[in-house]
């Protein structure tokens, strides 16, 4: 579905992704995970068109990145980023019906096809009870799950997502971390996401990409832990990684 060919990112003058190559297939959830500034963000605003290479090239379901319009890559990738949308008098409907833009032409009027689209989405992602309340009256939690429906009604095969877990509390996490593998294994679709939560990433993901500036390791998250990459990368005297827990403790 994603495929990078030996891609080379940089943010100013610092390389900081350099000849990586990988390939992210619909079915999967892949967590992006690496130390803070070193490139998760930025290889996700490449990937979602929204930020320039260096280098090598990125395939969309089989096509180059630099070859699609905005409407096409908009009915292939949905981006979900951290930001939380600030808008008054909009109902959550009304927040995920507008993931039916890039199929609504220049009117923007919903089909009773999109109404569908809409209602599916608000119930894959649990937040039917949360339809006819404004967006500006929700928690962090509960706002992100609607952003994820809106990206679920964009009805594309790749969902990416920027730091979802932020802000959120540990049962949130783990929950919104949840939702987002059934969206892959249940749905089909194509999940990647960054993160810091490491426990969370190597519990529930099928896969590990780690940003260790330059590389990009990619690997089923059984083979990252057992490459002892992860140890290599988050070591430091305050902390401590256990592969057999697959959990942080302090030293």
């Amino acid at each position: 579905m994603i495929k990078l060919n030996d891609i080379t990112l940089a943010f100013g003058q610092r390389k900081l992704i350099e000849h990586a190559s990988a390939h992210f297939v619909c079915g999967q959830m892949t967590a992006l995970l690496g130390r803070n500034g070193a490139g998760k963000s930025t290889l996700l605003k490449a990937i979602a068109s929204l930020g320039a290479l260096q280098g090598g090239a990125i395939e969309i379901g089989g096509r180059d990145l630099r070859d699609l319009s905005n409407a096409e890559l908009a009915r292939m990738i949905a981006f979900v980023n951290t930001e939380r949308v600030s808008v008054e008098a909009m109902t959550a409907y009304d927040l995920v019906a507008v993931g039916r833009s890039p199929y609504t032409g220049w009117s923007g009027k919903l089909r009773s096809s999109d109404h569908e689209v809409i209602e599916r989405s608000i119930r894959i992602a649990g937040v039917e009870h949360l339809a006819d309340r404004y967006v500006d009256t929700l928690s962090d939690g509960e706002c992100q799950r609607v952003m994820i429906a809106r990206a679920l009604a964009q009805d594309t095969p790749a969902i990416l997502l920027d730091e979802p877990t932020s802000y959120l509390d540990m049962p949130n996490r783990y929950e919104l971390c949840t939702l987002l593998g059934r969206l892959a294994h249940d749905e089909g679709k194509c999940v990647l996401f960054s993160t810091h939560e490491l426990d969370i990433a190597l519990t529930l993901s099928d896969n590990i990409a780690l940003v260790d500036t330059p590389q990009l390791l990619y690997m089923p998250t059984d083979e990252m832990i057992a490459s002892g990459s992860i140890e290599r990368l988050f070591d430091s005297p305050y902390i401590r990684f256990d592969a057999s827990t697959r959990s942080i403790h302090l030293k």
